[in-house]
């Protein structure tokens, strides 16, 4: 191929892929608490607004898992469309429910593997609970963007390969004392760190008892 030709078919690539793939863009959401200490298990989520960005659910269903009668991970972030498994670690027997707006459903008690994943197929907040036992509680966060990431231990969470352009920011924790977002500009290669302190409400899950191990339905 003429190097003229070579180059040309190089810059119809470049721009067919657009955006996403040259000048990608990078957020760190650095979240803490009103005392300064780093907030596990937010998530940060990035909706565009001035572009519609499609959403592909995974092919591959998420996983939470039930293991020493509490829900592994606490909070799972979601694509809308992604389906999850909810395995049964333990020797006892579990159940699964939520009567959330955006995903109701029932899994009756069972040990192993139930039968078939649940598909999440609405946007919004999903509370697990196990009518067994009452201490086990998750959420599984279900958003229309694909441009999220969960905070660890260190308070950190960071969105990549964001195309640049306005977006909408938003945190969600389950002890989120009122809604918490803004809107920020990604330029082309950007990157930029969002300091933002959450007030929390009082944890008051219920507590699994030292003894525990073991109750519940053989």
């Amino acid at each position: 191929m003429p190097r003229f030709a070579l180059l040309f078919s190089l810059l119809l690539a470049g721009a067919a892929l657009g955006s996403t793939a040259f000048g990608a863009g990078t957020v760190q959401v650095v979240l803490s608490d009103a005392k300064g200490k780093p907030v596990a298990d937010a998530v940060a989520s990035l909706t565009r607004l001035d572009a519609s960005i499609p959403v592909v659910a995974p092919a591959e269903p998420a996983v939470i898992t039930q293991k020493d009668e509490e829900f592994h991970p606490y909070v799972t972030p979601i694509v809308v469309g992604t389906r999850v498994s909810f395995p049964n670690e333990d020797s006892i027997q579990h159940q699964v429910f939520s009567q959330s707006e955006a995903k109701t459903f029932d899994i009756p008690l069972y040990r192993g593997a139930p039968k078939e994943a649940v598909l999440f197929d609405k946007a919004g907040v999903v509370t697990l609970g196990c009518n067994i036992h009452d201490w086990m509680k998750a959420y599984v966060v279900v958003l229309a963007t694909p441009y999220f990431s969960k905070a660890g231990d260190d308070g950190k969470a960071a969105i990549g390969q964001l195309p640049a352009g306005r977006y909408h920011l938003e945190v969600w924790h389950p002890l989120l004392a009122g809604k918490v977002d803004r809107e920020i500009v990604i330029s082309a290669s950007d990157d930029t760190t969002q300091v933002i302190a959450l007030t929390l409400r009082p944890d008051r899950r219920i507590r699994r008892a030292p003894d525990a191990g073991g109750a519940g339905y053989k």
